[in-house]
């Protein structure tokens, strides 16, 4: 019987022990735990993210180029999507079925209980043939949104296209702050300030009953929190230039850059083959994106910052600095235009001096110029005497921002190439090369390779006597002005006095009389001295390249420019006189010489073009 009366205490221990814990538990949930009230609370609440207006885009003059306008997607919540009439669905939405699974499929992978687009970018009809079906749709729902619009047919390159985020994107840990369906910058503009342009999210909880009927804010939007729009850029472009840029391009291919020389304000770029930035905006912009995508004229390519092209003559006026910086020549040093060592580009007045030589831009003039920055005098190893003096040469050269990234305020940038002494090693081997192996750097051809912003910028730096700040297009984001490194002068390794001596040559280029040979972009008759350098780049795929590069007024540079067109042929007949109207248009506010005119865009330009 103590047996029996002994285990009738331990039951009742073990029950009370029992007790004791689920009323300890239960303390806990209702008491000190709030997570299953938060969870309660939830099922009672709506959080509604607010979408900030996405900045604006204007260009110098205060034109605004890029707004926001209002479209709408439908979203999705798989879990709450009950007996889909698909084929009904499918009608009113005129969307293919399989395009219909396939988008429902992508949504579930995404997330089975959070809302994801569905369709986006709904017209106008389709939006109201839905929108009054929906409560037929259990799980679908209508999101307003601003997308980005365009006030401008130009610019598409420099401006670039917003898209929707993808999920490869929501990925990584950089794009953490975005939802599916938000929209980001991709290229150009857009992308490179897309932090500044995107804005701060806000946040409302709103109080809903069990069928999602709103009651009202929770506890009096105490914990909302408002959005904050984007910051506007102001751009350096001036948008009426830049029209006109991009008719004397329409169908060519080539690019067109327009600097200010003493800010580094970009005031044209003009990359062509030309498109519509509002090509790449609503419905259908991936079909429309792939089209241009499979374009064999490839419109897409920035060629301002991505084509990469031998300089041409422009380049002489590179190695003369570097050759007087390293005390080889003089402004009076002449040399004969000797054939045997290159041919030049036709017969002319023996170059007794640099602006002669520069006029006439004599080949085998820069050919002994360059010829004694490398070698210097020396014959001891022709190899090592190469080797010693491209390096010397190249660390000068660089110093006017070749053959590396200027930082532009964009992506994508090419950075060219001058090439090195191991780049040669590594092409020719180590000891099989020598100056005879590398001349033709001192005309702008062979290996050399420069962008045309470089080559605008080089014709800034020419213009400010010996620096300049790295070219870009937002003047001011805000209230504020540009990024601080857009602001900082970069200075060449060649002083201020031999930047001096080019001028004359490089005016007599233009207004020199007989045999200039960038005549054709003279100003002389507004009073503009115009200093600039032709060139016709060889080309081994075609008709030779022409370009053509300058600076105005001469003695008070307003504006740079690098035009380059490709097979188009000697830059004085083509690139020049479009870098003359591109000039008189910006210096002059409006363009009065019909003859270039009309040779540029009138009919017959697809000369310009040549399909090999």
């Amino acid at each position: 019987m103590q047996y029996l009366e002994g285990r009738k205490y331990v039951v009742h221990a073990i029950f009370l022990a029992v007790a004791l814990v689920f009323g300890a538990r239960l303390f806990y949930i209702q008491v000190l735990d709030g997570s299953y009230k938060l969870a309660a609370d939830r099922n009672t609440l709506q959080r509604l993210v607010q979408v900030p207006y996405r900045g604006l885009i204007y260009d110098r003059n205060g034109q605004i180029l890029v707004q926001n306008t209002p479209v709408y997607d439908l979203m999705v919540v798989p879990r709450e999507v009950k007996q889909l009439d698909s084929a009904r669905f499918c009608q009113l939405l005129q969307l293919p079925l399989e395009e219909l699974r396939t988008s429902l499929k992508a949504a579930r992978a995404y997330s089975r209980v959070k809302a994801s687009p569905l369709v986006q970018n709904l017209s106008t009809p389709e939006l109201a043939a839905i929108q009054d079906n929906l409560i037929d749709f259990p799980g679908f729902s209508i999101k307003a949104r601003m997308a980005r619009s365009y006030k401008t047919e130009n610019l598409a390159h420099a401006l670039g296209y917003v898209g929707a985020i993808t999920p490869a994107f929501l990925e990584k840990p950089k794009y953490a702050k975005y939802l599916p369906g938000d929209n980001l910058g991709i290229t150009g503009l857009e992308s490179f300030y897309e932090q500044k342009l995107m804005g701060r999210r806000g946040v409302q909880y709103r109080m809903v009953n069990v069928r999602g009927i709103e009651k009202g804010a929770f506890r009096n939007g105490e914990f909302d929190t408002l959005s904050i729009a984007g910051q506007d850029l102001h751009t350096s472009i001036d948008i009426e230039l830049q029209k006109y840029g991009e008719t004397l391009m329409a169908g060519k291919r080539g690019s067109i850059v327009a600097l200010d020389p003493k800010t580094g304000e970009i005031l044209a770029f003009v990359s062509a083959p030309l498109y519509e930035p509002s090509i790449l905006t609503g419905k259908g912009m991936g079909n429309r994106y792939m089209e241009l995508l499979n374009n064999p004229e490839r419109p897409l390519f920035n060629r301002p910052l991505m084509a990469t092209y031998p300089p041409g003559s422009v380049f002489k006026l590179v190695n003369e600095l570097v050759a007087l910086q390293m005390g080889v020549v003089t402004p009076e040093t002449g040399f004969d235009c000797n054939w045997k060592l290159v041919r030049c580009t036709h017969r002319h007045e023996p170059p007794r001096n640099l602006s002669i030589a520069i006029k006439n831009s004599c080949n085998p003039y820069f050919y002994q110029v360059m010829r004694a920055s490398v070698l210097r005098g020396r014959s001891t190893n022709k190899f090592e005497d190469a080797r010693l003096g491209l390096a010397e040469w190249r660390r000068q050269v660089m110093s006017f921002g070749l053959g590396e990234k200027l930082g532009v305020d964009m992506s994508s940038e090419k950075k060219g190439l001058i090439p090195s002494p191991e780049f040669y090693d590594k092409l020719r081997g180590y000891h099989h090369w020598n100056f005879k192996t590398v001349y033709s750097l001192s005309i702008g051809q062979g290996e050399i390779g420069i962008t045309g912003l470089q080559m605008a910028n080089v014709m800034a730096t020419i213009a400010n006597r010996g620096y300049y700040y790295t070219p870009h297009f937002v003047r001011g984001i805000g209230q504020g002005g540009p990024l601080p490194e857009y602001t900082q002068r970069h200075v060449t390794s060649v002083e201020q006095r031999h930047f001096e001596s080019l001028i004359p040559g490089m005016c007599a280029v233009v207004d020199g009389g007989r045999g200039a040979t960038g005549a054709s972009a003279s100003l002389a008759h507004y009073g503009i001295a115009v200093a600039g350098k032709t060139g016709t780049v060889q080309n081994p795929h075609g008709e030779d390249h022409a370009t053509f590069a300058a600076f105005a007024p001469a003695n008070d540079p307003k504006i740079a420019i690098a035009v380059f067109i490709e097979n188009a042929g000697f830059g004085g007949s083509s690139a020049a006189p479009m870098a003359a109207l591109m000039m008189e248009k910006y210096l002059r506010g409006k363009v009065n010489n019909p003859r270039w005119e009309n040779w540029l865009i009138g009919p017959g330009t697809d000369r310009f073009i040549r399909h090999h």
